[in-house]
C-alpha cells in the first residue's frame, strides 16, 4: 500500500506537522485555547457586547489603551490583578473571562 505523506501547517500547535493524507488529516481537531487565549477572546467580547472602546475600558481600569490592546491580543502575559482591573471595568465577574464556555461564538462550534 502506497501513503502519501503531506506537510501541513497545524493552527492548533502552530507548527508544520507530517500526516497521512487518507486518515490522519480526515479528522477535525478540537480547538484548544490556552489561558492566556481564552481571557482575551472573553474580554474582547465582553467589551463589544457593552459598546464600550479600549480607550475607556483601559481608563475605567487605570491602564493604557496599548497595554489593553495587547492584553486582547492575547501577547500580554497579565497579572491576576490586572485581570480584576479589566473585570470590573467592563462589569463581568473574572471567572466568566477566564471560562472557555463563556462568550461562545456560534463559529467555535
Amino acid at each position: 500500500m502506497n501513503l502519501k505523506v503531506v506537510i501541513m501547517y497545524s493552527k492548533v500547535s502552530g507548527g508544520l506537522r507530517a500526516c497521512n493524507t487518507r486518515f490522519f488529516c480526515m479528522k477535525k481537531t478540537a480547538k484548544t485555547l490556552t489561558a492566556r487565549a481564552v481571557f482575551a477572546r472573553n474580554l474582547r467580547r465582553a467589551r463589544r457586547n457593552r459598546d464600550i472602546t479600549q480607550e475607556v475600558m483601559a481608563f475605567d481600569a487605570g491602564l493604557t489603551r496599548a497595554y489593553v490592546s495587547s492584553v486582547e491580543r492575547g501577547v500580554r502575559n497579565i497579572s491576576i490583578d490586572n485581570m480584576a482591573l479589566l473585570a470590573d471595568a467592563v462589569g463581568v465577574p473574572l471567572k466568566d473571562l477566564v471560562d472557555p464556555e463563556q462568550f461562545k461564538d456560534p463559529d467555535d462550534l
